[in-house]
């Protein structure tokens, strides 16, 4: 039974470790507050960033769209052809490729998007007032830039990009180091005078 338990214990351990969890609660707290933020009649964070991506690169392929996305592409081309029945966005064949459909924004779609735009903005900033101030979100952001640019680079087979140096990471540890450091000197100030 011992030996079960301690199994059980390193199993649930392992799983509340992992990177694909964390990431999917994290994404899950993201979109909740999204929801939240959006309301009921809002876009979903899903048609905002199609909103968004199409704004950056009016005129897209679809093709591109998942890239910038990284949306599945079944999934927004369920999603595109729905937004464009709202009268969100707007298809046609492309001009420098026939077999590609150009995406852009209707008169409709940018007024959505500038109206969303403030909700996702504070969407955000409750995520990222989660962790303290500075450079823990800027390391945040930096490791997530760094994963989704690892695995853009792995699908495509080009070679990676070399990770950034986590200074904000280097600092925490130093400061780590540094209070247990103290940590220990008083423990031992503190036995010394018993």
């Amino acid at each position: 039974m011992a030996k079960n338990k301690t199994a059980n214990s390193k199993a649930v351990a392992a799983f509340e470790r992992s990177a694909g969890h964390l990431l999917r609660r994290a994404l899950q707290l993201s979109l909740d507050y999204f929801a939240e933020e959006a309301g009921p009649e809002g876009l979903t964070q899903r048609q905002y960033a199609v909103l968004a991506a199409v704004a950056s690169r009016e005129g897209a392929a679809q093709t591109e769209l998942v890239r910038l996305t990284g949306i599945d592409r079944s999934t927004l081309a369920e999603l595109a052809a729905r937004m464009i029945s709202k009268g969100l966005l707007e298809r046609e064949r492309s001009q420098t490729d026939g077999r590609a459909n150009a995406v852009s924004l209707t008169d409709a779609g940018r007024e959505a998007l500038e109206a969303a735009r403030p909700r996702a903005t504070a969407a955000d900033v409750r995520l990222m007032k989660l962790l303290s101030k500075g450079s823990r979100r800027e390391a945040l952001l930096d490791l997530l830039s760094s994963v989704v640019e690892a695995g853009e680079a792995a699908a495509t087979g080009e070679p990676a990009a070399k990770p950034k140096k986590d200074k904000a990471g280097k600092q925490a540890k130093k400061k780590r180091k540094k209070a247990a450091r103290e940590g220990s000197d008083a423990d031992i100030e503190q036995g010394s005078g018993a």
